[in-house]
């Protein structure tokens, strides 16, 4: 890096060698090969041009440029999102729909981000680069500890550290929106409940989609693009399991995609879910249907409210279908 900042170009060759493939695969769990080939080389110029602002002392590269490519990656999402929204009905007269809630919704949401955001920003920084790496990129221990190199059991200490210090510092702030919503006693108390349960269920989820002791599944397209595809993890004798969705377009108006296991004769719903502009959803479902390996794992397309058992077309599938 000393040699880069001084102007070397046999560095920059030598440092994208070296850590462009990672980036590109961080790169490619949220967007098209092209998009991330421009992502690979958007934090490689951010290196060229801020190499003398390194500080070791600080992190490793590996987790610097880690941090660039996670922000481009935010940016391209973000941008592609604005144009989604802008883009007029095929049919109609073209007036833009308006995606956002009330103004008591956006007070919310406006606040939880801003609380979320100001819990992480306050934890130490080796615990939020762990954290930020585990959760909004979805690699395993192994994976942060490898992109951190940090032992595997650090890497997990960091990771659950985090988890603990953000429950802590995010209950009372749940609990100070419910009034400044205006909500009474009854309501106050029990969105904080809903909040606990919401990031009590987020953190074993985490725990799940990053253990090495889990075998994801993966739902091959029957239909589609090659790339779209979901996976599913789960644990025996834990009650819960995460699908995530990669590469699916939106379903068709009036429809979303609904995930179904079966177990013998009978299938289960996980849940409905709408893919969000970059194809990508996730759907984490606790109950004792979760605790036992699947017979088989479906994605189908139904009325947006559900379907009380899978009727429509499927779209993916574990095992994978013949004739693909």
């Amino acid at each position: 890096m000393r040699e880069l900042a001084a102007g070397s170009e046999d560095a920059l060759r030598e440092l994208y060698a070296r850590y462009a493939p990672l980036v590109f695969g961080i790169a490619t769990r949220s967007l098209e090969r092209a998009a991330a080939e421009e992502v690979v080389q958007d934090v490689f110029l951010s290196l060229w041009r801020g190499a003398e602002r390194f500080d070791a002392e600080l992190g490793s590269l590996r987790g610097w440029l880690l941090q660039i490519a996670h922000r481009r990656i935010l940016n391209e999402l973000r941008g592609r999102r604005r144009r989604v929204q802008l883009e007029p009905e095929p049919e109609g007269d073209g007036a833009l729909a308006d995606p956002e809630p009330g103004p008591q919704g956006l007070l919310w949401l406006s606040f939880r981000r801003a609380a979320v955001r100001n819990a992480i920003d306050a934890l130490p920084p080796a615990q939020r680069q762990a954290l930020s790496l585990a959760f909004l990129e979805e690699l395993t221990h192994e994976q942060v500890a490898e992109a951190l190199e940090l032992r595997l059991g650090t890497a997990k200490t960091r990771i659950r550290a985090g988890l603990a210090k953000l429950r802590t510092s995010l209950a009372p702030l749940v609990a100070v929106l419910a009034l400044v919503l205006g909500g009474v006693v009854a309501t106050l108390v029990a969105r904080e409940h809903a909040a606990e349960r919401t990031l009590s269920l987020d953190s074993r989820a985490l725990d799940l989609v990053t253990s090495s002791e889990v075998t994801p599944l993966r739902l091959e397209s029957t239909s589609g693009p090659a790339e779209m595809h979901a996976t599913y993890r789960a644990k025996n004798g834990t009650p819960l399991a995460v699908l995530t969705l990669t590469h699916f377009p939106p379903p068709p108006e009036g429809q979303s995609y609904q995930a179904w296991i079966r177990h013998g004769e009978r299938w289960s719903s996980l849940g409905t879910v709408q893919p969000d502009a970059s194809g990508r959803a996730r759907i984490v479902a606790e109950g004792a249907d979760y605790a036992a390996a699947p017979d088989e794992l479906e994605l189908t397309l139904e009325t947006a409210a559900g379907s009380a058992a899978p009727t429509g077309p499927v779209v993916a599938a574990w095992p994978a279908r013949s004739g693909r």
